[in-house]
């Protein structure tokens, strides 16, 4: 609660602020419209009051950072027509532009005050310094300049305490970045009316409307351009933020982190204060990712939860205040806007994906739709994820099944027969002492056989090599082995950027490349053994060459049917588990080269060339 306090007591001061100034200003434009009299050239009127509004609803991009160009038509108005009618349709404007905009209500009153207090006291420095400069052959250039640097000095100042007050932090870099642009907005300002009263001053005889239509035609085109260029810009950019979620959760998928891949691309796909997915695993709601302005305690098992199921298309709170959502309480109080977007994919609802942001009202239809978009991009996600697990899962029960029937066709069998042996023994012993004797040198040889299978299940058992240390390490564990216990070179080399492949998919390359040198130490007679991984462009390669014998493929595959137990049928059926494709190419006195080809495409979500031309 003390923490709580000092903000709470902020958050009052600025709306204390907020309606002070909004208070102050539309008592102004009251006053002002008390003074207002009729246009003199109402067509002119209405074309500046149009422009005026084009100019407001859609500002330019200028660096970081958004500013509106409709200052030197407010200042045209302003001289045209007097400062009551131009504060009064400056206020009106400002305020509709609020409106369509959907902005909070305190800022829809805030906006049009600040700018048309910011303007009336502009004004009336500019008066108030006139006797200072009037003499000047400049005069009236000195009088814009100064009432245009006073306007946005002005403005900033008032914008500038607002976000000091409040609560929320205003770094130095927001500060800089709003300073840029309304410089710059000031700037084009002087430039334009600076060459507004060049022509003015040419006498080109009668300036009528179809004068300002030229004249502020670029100004508007320019406004509108620039707005367009910005929406494409913002579409591109999220664009690019989807495609790097969708190659990282496909590049992370394999690996059980792969929810933390979201957390660098998100407030590039959608900019939010905070951001919560859940998972429904095993008919229970699970946090699998927080960011931003969380109470991680709440959303472990919010109120409301349960109404998750029941949600089937994605939801937008715009206003906390008139409905506070489903799970309310998972958020901080300064959240105001929510979108809950249901992760559901074949009907059945998989997981809830919600993000928030601060103000009221703030989510448009482009951010609704990106939300749901990414939600539909989930789904897929752990569904596959689901299917993966599956998988390991039954390759577990597999793996399992293999070694019982190990063990029961191979030691058991042992064991029993020893025993049997052992009793046959036991009832020669002092008839026939000799024939007991080789009985039981018999059954200690069997016995010894069969503690060897046993300690090799058990060591099946453990966690496998590559789950423990990866693939990279375990390769050159296995290759140091062999170097100690035979006289083979084997020689190790990566290339390409490794990528994170599935525990599955690891263990059958290991498998592989095990298989592949211990043939070649049982049969080949090579000296010298090269093993490369190479990460390439469409598949990940493991390649074993050696400089034996070499042998007819031929040959091979006819022994291998009258022997189960030889490595080539068993090393094609491993890679056909993870559909990669096992190339043997050998002849006799030439040496043997083994090759497993995994597709990349699926592992990490596309092709590196294709990344680099999304990118650019």
């Amino acid at each position: 609660m003390e923490h709580k306090a000092p903000i709470q007591r902020r958050e009052r001061h600025a709306r204390w602020f907020l309606t002070l100034v909004s208070l102050i200003g539309w008592l102004s434009v009251g006053w002002m419209a008390l003074h207002i009299q009729q246009p003199e050239n109402f067509g002119v009127f209405v074309l500046l009051v149009g422009f005026l509004f084009v100019t407001e609803y859609y500002p330019i991009s200028v660096w970081k950072g958004y500013t509106s160009l409709s200052f030197p038509l407010i200042y045209t108005i302003y001289a045209v027509e007097g400062l009551p009618l131009a504060m009064v349709i400056y206020a009106i404007i400002v305020l509709l532009v609020n409106v369509i905009r959907r902005r909070p209500l305190r800022i829809v009153f805030f906006n049009p005050s600040q700018l048309v207090l910011s303007f009336i006291a502009a004004v009336s420095i500019a008066r108030l310094l006139e006797p200072f400069y009037s003499q000047s052959e400049n005069s009236s250039l000195i009088s814009v300049m100064l009432l245009t640097g006073a306007y946005y000095v002005i403005n900033n100042l008032l914008v500038d305490l607002v976000l000091i007050i409040r609560p929320q932090t205003y770094p130095i870099q927001i500060w800089r970045t709003k300073f840029i642009t309304e410089l710059i907005s000031g700037v084009i300002s002087i430039i334009y009316i600076g060459v507004m009263f060049y022509v003015s001053n040419q006498n080109r005889g009668v300036i009528d409307v179809f004068s300002y239509f030229f004249f502020f035609s670029p100004l508007v085109g320019f406004a509108l351009l620039s707005a367009i260029i910005v929406r494409l810009h913002t579409e591109r950019n999220r664009l690019k933020a989807l495609f790097a979620i969708s190659t990282e959760l496909n590049r992370w998928l394999p690996t059980k982190n792969w929810v933390d891949s979201i957390e660098t691309s998100l407030n590039d796909f959608v900019d939010v204060d905070a951001s919560v997915l859940w998972v429904k695993e095993n008919g229970r709601w699970r946090v699998r990712f927080s960011h931003g302005q969380v109470v991680k305690e709440e959303c472990m098992a919010p109120h409301g939860i349960k109404d998750f199921d029941d949600i089937s298309e994605t939801e937008v709170f715009q206003d906390r205040k008139k409905n506070p959502g489903i799970v309310p309480s998972c958020f901080d109080k300064a959240l105001k806007a929510f979108v809950y977007a249901p992760i559901i994919l074949e009907g059945k609802s998989l997981g809830m994906f919600v993000v928030a942001r601060s103000r009221t009202h703030s989510f448009r239809q482009e951010d609704i739709q990106s939300v749901a978009t990414l939600a539909n991009q989930l789904a897929v996600v752990i569904k596959t994820r689901m299917l993966i697990s599956e998988q390991e899962k039954r390759t577990v029960l597999e793996e399992r099944n293999r070694i019982a029937r190990e063990i029961h066709d191979g030691v058991a069998q042992s064991l029993a027969g020893a025993v049997l042996k052992l009793e046959t023994a036991n009832r020669k012993f002092y008839q026939k002492p000799a024939e007991a004797n080789d009985i039981l040198v018999d059954s200690l040889s069997k016995l010894r056989h069969s503690l060897k299978e046993i300690r090799e299940s058990i060591y099946a058992l453990r966690p496998y090599e590559t789950e423990r240390v990866g693939l990279k390490q375990a390769i050159l564990k296995r290759i140091d082995v062999i170097k100690k216990e035979s006289q083979l070179n084997l020689s190790f080399e990566e290339r390409g950027k490794p990528i994170v492949l599935s525990p599955m998919v690891e263990k059958v390359m290991f498998d592989i490349f095990q298989e592949s040198v211990q043939n070649t130490i049982k049969h080949a007679k090579a000296t010298s053994v090269t093993v490369l991984l190479s990460y390439q462009k469409e598949h990940v390669l493991l390649k074993m060459t050696d400089d034996g014998v070499g042998f007819s493929l031929l040959g091979a595959m006819v022994k291998a049917k009258k022997d189960p137990h030889f490595g080539i049928l068993s090393m094609n059926e491993q890679a056909e588990k993870i559909e990669a494709t096992l190339q043997i190419d050998s002849r006799e006195g030439e040496g043997t080269e083994i090759s497993l080809a995994i597709p990349k495409l699926g592992l990490e979500g596309g092709m590196e060339h294709d990344q680099r031309h999304a990118s650019g």
